[in-house]
């Protein structure tokens, strides 16, 4: 396997790392009881997922 014969500067690394960011997650209204959950997943609240029961929400105190 080649080896590179000189050190990168810490710039040039840096330039090839400005694309690696953190994204903000979509939030959406679930449609059965209108809470914010996240978009494709199950609501933590009431359980439904496109219409349908996917999970029994936990029962808070």
């Amino acid at each position: 396997m080649p080896n590179p014969k000189r050190r990168h500067s810490k710039q040039r690394s840096r330039k090839r790392r400005t694309h690696y960011k953190a994204t903000v997650p979509t939030i959406g209204n679930c449609a059965q009881c209108g809470e914010k959950k996240l978009m494709h997943r199950a609501c933590p609240n009431c359980g439904y997922y496109r219409g349908r029961v996917a999970i029994l929400p936990k029962k808070t105190k």
